[in-house]
This record gives C-alpha cells, sequence and structure tokens, in this order.
C-alpha cells in the first residue's frame, strides 16, 4: 500500500507545474526518481484516432439533411452531371462554396480511378479521407499538447476525443463546421506550439481557411489567441513584431481568400464573396429571412445536447478556466506569461458556447468546431483533479486507482453505449437503398421517390447510375430542394452552377414546382409508426400491398414508444430489464414472399400415409432444449391419409365448442388473415389434388368447402377457417407494447393435454410457467425469447416432442380430467392401465413469421398411434425405453410417468428383447433414419 501510495506521489510531483505551459525554449525537467507520466507515441495516437473515425465513416448515421442537400448532392452533380439543388446553390444567393465542394469532388474523382467502383463506393471513400484528415488534425493537436502542456492531459484529451459520441458524428460529417473542426485543431497546435512570428502567423492561416472555405463563424475561435498575443506584445512592447505577426497571417488568408473568390466566380459565372453573403444572409438579412426562420431552440439546447455527445467530459469543461485560476492565483502563485497562456487555452471553449447559446437558431453542427476546445478544457480539468486527488494522503492508494478507474470507465461505457444506440437505432437509412444496386432491379431513368421521409435521404449515391431522387407532396410545406440544370450546348462546364434555376427563395416558401406524381415514381421511400398521424399527403403507403411491392425493411427505432432511456442509450434486448427501459421497434411489412411449393410427390388421401416421428432419443440424460432445426419450405404442412379423419374430428368440435376452441383478438386479426392467405397460397401447390385455387378462392376438391379470404366480413373467425383447412392445430404469438409475445390468436382444436381459453392472451413466459415445464426458467425462457425476437420470415424451422398418452381420444385425453372441468391433470389418471391403452402422441411443430404483419405462427401437427402399433417397428421399443428412463424427475412429472412408467416399461423391454432375440442387428440402427424418424 504504501509503495503504490508513493508512486501516486511521485506522478503528482512530476505533474504539478503541468497546468502551466512551458515558455519558449523551455524545458520539462524530472526530479530524481520520480516517474514521468504516460505517454503514447503520436504515431500510435494518429492510429486509434483513425480506427474510431473509420469506424464512425462506415456505420455513422448522417444526422443533419444539410450535409447531404448543400454538400453531397452538388459534390455528385460535379462528379456525375446530375444532383439536387438548393436554393443556397443559386446565383441569385450563392451562399455556398464551390471550392470547398470541388475540393471534395476531387477526392472522389480520385477514388474512381480505383478498380470496381460503385456510386456507394465512392461515398464511403471520402468518409473515410475524411476520417483520415480528422485524425492528421486530431494527432498533431495531441503531440503539442503532450509536448508543451503535459502527456497526461494528452491521453485524457485522446480519450474524450474517441470516446465522445459526438466526436463520432463530427469527425466524418462532410460539412463546413467539420472542416473548421479540422482547421481549429490545426491553429490551436500552432498558436499553442509558440516559436515567434512563424506559429503566430500559421495559426491565423488555419483559422482563416476553416472561416473562409468552411464557416466564417468559425473565425471567432482565434479571437482568445489574438487578445494574447496583443495583451503579451503590450506588456513586453514588442506591438513591433506583434503586428507583423499579424500582419504575417492576414496576408496568407488574404491569399485564401482571393483564391476562393476566384474558384467560386468560376462557377457562379460572377463575382462572388461566399463568405460575406454567409454573414450577410444569417446577421442581416432581416425579419422573413435569416436562419430563425427554420426553427429555433432554448437557451439551454446546446447544455443538453454537448451532456449527451459528451457526458461527464462537458462538465469537466466547464469547470476547466475556474480550476485553472483556482490553481494559479488562489494557491498564491504569480501570474507569468505561462499562466495567461493555460488561460487562454481553455478560454475559446466558453467563448463559443457563449456566442450560439445567444443565437436563437440552433443546430448541433454549430458546436463542432468547438468540440477540440471542450476536449482540451476536459483533459486540463480532469488533470487537475488528478493531481490534487492524489496528494490526499488519508484515501488508500487502492481506492483512489478503484475511483480514478471507475470515473474513467463511466465516462467511456457511457459513450459507448450512446454511439452503439445510434448506430443500432437510426442506420436504417444508409441500408435501406441497398437492393437497388442488385444487378436487374433498376433501369437507367427510374425514380426513388421520397415523401414524408425526404429529409432522411443519405444523397444520390446511394442510387445506381442514372435512377434519380424526386420528392412527392407531403404535410411538409419548406421548400424542398430542386435539381441542377442538365442543360447541354452552353460553353464551359458544369452549367449547373451558374443558371439560375427557378422557384427558388430565401424565405423558405414552398415551391408545388419540386414534386413529381407519384404515378412516375419507380420505387417509395416510406416509414411506418403505428402511433403517428397519418393524411392524405401522408397515407399508410407500406399498407398498401395493391400499389407497392416491398423490396426492403429495415428497423428503426420508434422514437414515441421508446422510453427517454432507450431513446438515449443502448439497452440490451433483456427480459431482466423492465419494458419501460428497452427500446421500441415497430415491426414493418418485411418483403420476404415464400418461395413457391412444388406438388407433393405422388400424394393421394388414402395412400400417403403419415410420416413416422419418432422424436425420442437414447439415454443416458434427457436434455431440455427448444431443439430446433431448420424447414424446408415445401414442408411447412403436412397432410395425409388422416386427413378425412381429423377434418371431421375438427369440424365437430368447432360446432360444439365453438370460441373455446378457435377465436381472434383484435389485435391479431392482421395476422390471421395473413395467415388464410399463406394457406391459400401454399395448399393449392403443395396439395393441388386436394385444393385448388379458383376465383381468389381457395375450394376444397373432397369436401367441397369453399374458402373466400377476400370476403369482409369473414364467413367465420379466420383462425377458425384456417383450422379446417389443415390437420394442424395453429396459434399466433403477436408483439405488445412491452415486448413480449402474447397468444392472441389460436384455433386449438386437437391439442390433447391442454386449453385454448386457459393460455388465450398469456405472454410466451406465462404460458410456459403456468404449465408447469420443466426448466423453462432455467434453461429455457431467456433463450425463446431472443429467439422470438430474433426469427426472420425467410427462416422458418422445426421441432419435435412426443408424449404418453393413456386413452385414445385424439383432442382431448379424458384420462387427466373432463375438458370443462376446473382442475385437470395427471393426478385423474387411472394408474397403471393395460398397454393397450397407452398410445404414442408425436407433435410436429413449425414456427415462423408472417412477413406482413409480424406475429409468429406455430403450427402443431399431432401424430396419434397405440403403443402398440409403433413398437412393432425395428428398435422403437429399445429406444423408447430408454428414453423414458432418462427422464429427471421434473420431466417424469410433467409427463404423467407414475401413472404409467411400470407398466409401458415392462412391455417395451418385452419387445426390445423379443426384437434382439429375433435377429435385430443393434449396430445396424443408423441405418434405419435418424432423428426424428
Amino acid at each position: 500500500m504504501k509503495q503504490r501510495k508513493g508512486i501516486l506521489e511521485s506522478q503528482e510531483a512530476t505533474a504539478a507545474s503541468a497546468p502551466s505551459v512551458k515558455a519558449r525554449g523551455s524545458s520539462q525537467g524530472l526530479q530524481q526518481g520520480v516517474s514521468p507520466p504516460p505517454q503514447l507515441k503520436p504515431i500510435n495516437a494518429f492510429f486509434i484516432f483513425f480506427l474510431a473515425n473509420s469506424i464512425a465513416a462506415i456505420f455513422s448515421p448522417i444526422q443533419d439533411c444539410d450535409e447531404v442537400f448543400n454538400y453531397w448532392e452538388p459534390t455528385h452533380y460535379l462528379n456525375h452531371g446530375y444532383g439536387l439543388q438548393t436554393w443556397e446553390y443559386s446565383p441569385e444567393y450563392a451562399i455556398r462554396s464551390w471550392t470547398y465542394t470541388a475540393l471534395h469532388a476531387v477526392v472522389i474523382w480520385a477514388g474512381r480511378l480505383l478498380p470496381f467502383t460503385t456510386k456507394t463506393f465512392e461515398f464511403y471513400v471520402l468518409r473515410i479521407v475524411l476520417g483520415f484528415i480528422c485524425a492528421v488534425c486530431e494527432t498533431r493537436l495531441y503531440s503539442t499538447i503532450s509536448r508543451t502542456i503535459n502527456p497526461r492531459v494528452a491521453i485524457f484529451f485522446l480519450m474524450a476525443m474517441i470516446f465522445s459520441p459526438g466526436m463520432y458524428h463530427a469527425s466524418i460529417a462532410y460539412l463546413p463546421s467539420t472542416f473548421a473542426m479540422y482547421t481549429t485543431m490545426l491553429g490551436v497546435s500552432s498558436f499553442m506550439d509558440w516559436s515567434g512570428g512563424i506559429k503566430t502567423a500559421r495559426g491565423i492561416f488555419w483559422f482563416a481557411l476553416g472561416a473562409l472555405l468552411g464557416w466564417p463563424f468559425s473565425g471567432a475561435l482565434v479571437l482568445p489567441f489574438i487578445f494574447e498575443e496583443v495583451f503579451l506584445a503590450v506588456t513586453t512592447g514588442e506591438m513591433r513584431t506583434c503586428f507583423k505577426r499579424l500582419l504575417d497571417g492576414v496576408g496568407r488568408s488574404l491569399i485564401v481568400l482571393v483564391v476562393q473568390v476566384a474558384i467560386d466566380s468560376f462557377f457562379y459565372r460572377k463575382l462572388v464573396c461566399v463568405p460575406l453573403n454567409i454573414v450577410l444572409y444569417n446577421v442581416f438579412s432581416g425579419d422573413n429571412k435569416g436562419p430563425n426562420i427554420y426553427g429555433v431552440e432554448p437557451w439551454h439546447f446546446y447544455i443538453r445536447n454537448l451532456v449527451l455527445n459528451f457526458n461527464v467530459w462537458f462538465a469537466l469543461a466547464v469547470i476547466a478556466l475556474p480550476l485553472v485560476l483556482l490553481r494559479h492565483f488562489i494557491c498564491g502563485k504569480t501570474v507569468s506569461k505561462q499562466h495567461i497562456r493555460g488561460i487562454t487555452f481553455v478560454t475559446p471553449f466558453y467563448l463559443w458556447l457563449a456566442i450560439f447559446t445567444l443565437q436563437p437558431h440552433k443546430e448541433e453542427r454549430f458546436m463542432y468546431p468547438a468540440y477540440p476546445a471542450l476536449a482540451l478544457n476536459a483533459a486540463t480539468a480532469l488533470h487537475i483533479i488528478l493531481a490534487r486527488f492524489g496528494t490526499l494522503s488519508i484515501i488508500p492508494a487502492r481506492l483512489k486507482l478503484a475511483v480514478v478507474c471507475l470515473f474513467i470507465l463511466g465516462a467511456v461505457d457511457f459513450g459507448a453505449l450512446r454511439t452503439i444506440g445510434t448506430i443500432t437505432a437510426y442506420s436504417a437509412p444508409l441500408e435501406i437503398y441497398a437492393p437497388l444496386q442488385r444487378p436487374g432491379v433498376t433501369e437507367h431513368g427510374d425514380y426513388v421517390c421520397l415523401g414524408k421521409e425526404w429529409y432522411r435521404f443519405p444523397s444520390s449515391y446511394h442510387l445506381p447510375y442514372g435512377v434519380k431522387a424526386k420528392f412527392i407532396q407531403s404535410e411538409f410545406s419548406g421548400l424542398l430542394p430542386g435539381e441542377f440544370s442538365e442543360a447541354s450546348g452552353y460553353s464551359g462546364p458544369f452549367p449547373g452552377t451558374w443558371m439560375v434555376p427557378s422557384g427558388m427563395n430565401d424565405e423558405n416558401r414552398e415551391d408545388v414546382g419540386k414534386y413529381t406524381d407519384i404515378s412516375r415514381c419507380t420505387f417509395l421511400i416510406d416509414s411506418y409508426f403505428p402511433d403517428a398521424s397519418w393524411s392524405a399527403l401522408e397515407p399508410k403507403y407500406i399498407l398498401d400491398r395493391k400499389t407497392w411491392e416491398p423490396m426492403a425493411c429495415e428497423e428503426f427505432l420508434d422514437a414515441s414508444r421508446t422510453g427517454i432511456l432507450g431513446r438515449l442509450l443502448w439497452v440490451p434486448e433483456w427480459p431482466i430489464i423492465p419494458a419501460k427501459y428497452r427500446r421500441e421497434w415497430v415491426w414493418l411489412p418485411h418483403p420476404f414472399k415464400r418461395p413457391p411449393a412444388s406438388p407433393y410427390p405422388n400424394w393421394s388421401l388414402t395412400g400417403t400415409k403419415p410420416l413416422p416421428y419418432r422424436a425420442f432419443r437414447y439415454g443416458p440424460k434427457y436434455n431440455v432444449t427448444m431443439g430446433l432445426r431448420t424447414m424446408h419450405w415445401d414442408d411447412w404442412i403436412e397432410l395425409d391419409s388422416d386427413y378425412l379423419k381429423y377434418h371431421t374430428l375438427k369440424a365437430q368440435r368447432i360446432l360444439t365448442r365453438g370460441l373455446k376452441c378457435s377465436k381472434t383478438a383484435p389485435e391479431a386479426f392482421d395476422g390471421a388473415c395473413e395467415l388464410l392467405e399463406e394457406l391459400c397460397d401454399y395448399l393449392p401447390q403443395r396439395y393441388p389434388g386436394l385444393y385448388r385455387r379458383m376465383d381468389g378462392a381457395l375450394r376444397n376438391l373432397v369436401t367441397g368447402e369453399v374458402f373466400d379470404v377476400r370476403k369482409r366480413p369473414l364467413q367465420e373467425d379466420p383462425m377458425q377457417m384456417a383450422g379446417r383447412m389443415v390437420q394442424d392445430d395453429l396459434a399466433l404469438m403477436v408483439e405488445k407494447e412491452d415486448g413480449q409475445y402474447y397468444l392472441l390468436a389460436g384455433s386449438i382444436l386437437l391439442a390433447g393435454f391442454w386449453r385454448l381459453e386457459d393460455k388465450f392472451g398469456m405472454p410466451l413466459s406465462e404460458i410456459h410457467t403456468s404449465g408447469d415445464v420443466p426448466q423453462f426458467r432455467e434453461k429455457l425462457e431467456k433463450g425463446m425469447t431472443n429467439f422470438f425476437r430474433r426469427i426472420s420470415p425467410e427462416k422458418p424451422v422445426l421441432r419435435n416432442n412426443y408424449f404418453i398418452q393413456v386413452d385414445d381420444e385424439l383432442a382431448w385425453s379424458s384420462s387427466i380430467g373432463d375438458e370443462d372441468g376446473e382442475r385437470v391433470g395427471w393426478f385423474t389418471a387411472e394408474k397403471n392401465k393395460a398397454v393397450e391403452h397407452h398410445w404414442f402422441r408425436s407433435e410436429r411443430q413449425s414456427l415462423r413469421r408472417l412477413p406482413r404483419s409480424g406475429a409468429v405462427l406455430f403450427t402443431i401437427r399431432t401424430y396419434f398411434h397405440p403403443i402398440t402399433e409403433i413398437c412393432k417397428e425395428p428398435y422403437v421399443p429399445g429406444r423408447l425405453a430408454s428414453a423414458i428412463r432418462s427422464w429427471g424427475d421434473d420431466v417424469s412429472r410433467y409427463k404423467g410417468k407414475e401413472r404409467y412408467g411400470d407398466v409401458l416399461l415392462e412391455y417395451l423391454d418385452r419387445m426390445h428383447t423379443e426384437q434382439v432375440e429375433g435377429g435385430l442387428d443393434l449396430s445396424r440402427e443408423e441405418e434405419f433414419g435418424g432423428y426424428p424418424y
């Protein structure tokens, strides 16, 4: 303990002068026997920064439609000759710089030289390059902090940058504010690494580059450094030298401005100073124009936003200046140039936050240029706190270490959960366009239309060559982008940059000329949220199957139905987490279509015998599992020579028991109708000798029944109708708002041991716990819950199980009690009845998700045979006896073994012995088929 304490104190001694910045020409000495602060080489820091930025480049959703329409689309025009145009690029207003856009277009042009490129590939190439540039700038600032302040501060700066959700979005955004963030890092680094006039001029140049090519207002971040220069010059009498340094920086900036004006004027075909136009519009445009017409936010908007994007790092950044002042002044230290420099370095963040908090119009991206300043402040504050914390001798060293680790891990974990939450919740707009890239899906000239989802469009780079985005009218009544002119025959390239488009204005007034008639749309992008309001302009396109055929569907968080925790962070879908904290996902109709079924080979109503499912294995141990295996689509429903017997029994029970056995809750009606449609499509394909599709209805060629599933109201309950079509029992599980699946529709006519009226409306877990299913809580519940959430329409599964019954009644086993009695169970069954009363009951269950409704469908086909009949089959008696003996006590109670075990096992052993004595070769059992036969 004492040794660890000594290490902490030694490190504090090294860091004692850390918050003060080293003067020119000074060196940082180490006391004898004192460990240096931890260091990370700049090249290693670069790889860490670049890895984090590359992850963001690949996975980060686009947060701002301004990024798409004001930067990606004009770049697409330069690269491919067409794209969407906002009013800002109209020569009438010219408040966007073609110089900035052209630089990115050149990067994409260079990326197009690579083989096998697509437009989507170009999109990600530019994002990766932006991430690389950001990593270079971050590394430059990191290196400077490490060299001029303290390596530990640099480490904290790195952590704040790579683990903050804010930087995850900002690092690779194609926005002027992100570009200004890059140049801010280079500018701060230049001023921080001060060695005379060249660094001052270079610092001014970097800030000016960000302000001119990027965002003019970002130039405000240079003010603290200019003030420091002037202040120190006045106090030292070096005003002449200071003026030269400032003039050098201004001269370099003017060169940038001249080049920019020349390039922008070339594109606009008139003399244009874009930075000036931006300032004039945003500051001096008047009441009906300017940024405020796009919405205003309360004063605390940025505080809330920065808490979300930087969590504890933001709190540390806010207290950085008081901590620096406290250390320098209250502790009795004299003011020096180094102290002034330390204060200067933490000032830009406060200046930026104050300026933009006072502006009514606020957007998250406006904070991007100050993100590095925030991280530097946070790193400085954390270093000061830890330095003081390390001197508290009353706290054990291990406890200090634990507190520090918990703090750092908490900040990292919160940031990671926020970032993962963004990826998992909002990535759909980047993924939904992928099917359009498949060969043969689109043709040149196709239109992809956007209604209420216009602001989530990720750019034309996600559309195939020659396929264009169009807007259809929605409830949005502002000004949408138009299209760059593709006119030919004009002198010079890119006529769309200088030709004045029609219908543009700077007051966000709607122009109906921007809309396309929906009849011209080849594809449509839409979203579906159950609680959303619908109108004539925003109908439920997704549910309109007569007009639109679904091609792809991606999950998108339903924020209106998700609690605040689920909206802010990634929350695991674990049953132990209360539903109000989990995320709410809306099932959208899936584009999957079941493959056409091939006719059952040589099927006949008399000759196709029931399949011999013998779903039991040799011991020594019975394993409780879900036992799932993949289902081939042809094998979804099994009909055989017992069909008429089952059909007659089902019809009788529907007549006598009605809703006790078949019913549908209102929430499951759509799913039940979808099931009818699926059966009407599948059965004539698989069993053409029994069913035929006629005039949209399904006709049973043997019984003469006609099932018209289109007629409303239906002729009977949809589950009841479905139950008549097949030999299976049917159950529909529907997800509710709490994330659990409930039994809300069923046709349970031949269950034998359970009643629909007992389980109807129960969630999945309660269905099993109320039936005392063995080891459900321990082994099945978590896996089953996750399976229901994950099962997709294209991946159906099968499972089998079996029971022993001591009567010959298929529909309801009367041996366990009266079907209408209050209490039923094995305790009522007669013990050790003769083996002739023992029947083998086998169930083959299929599970699949219905693509339109999202309901999970169980089909339960029961096979029912006397034990004495199946024991004539080779190997069955010995295998079944071994399986029954492998049951644990809980499984034995569940399956009622105590009521029949003695008689049954004695019979099975005897039959097995007879088979062996009759020459049965036990070594050849595998030749007779594997599980479940």
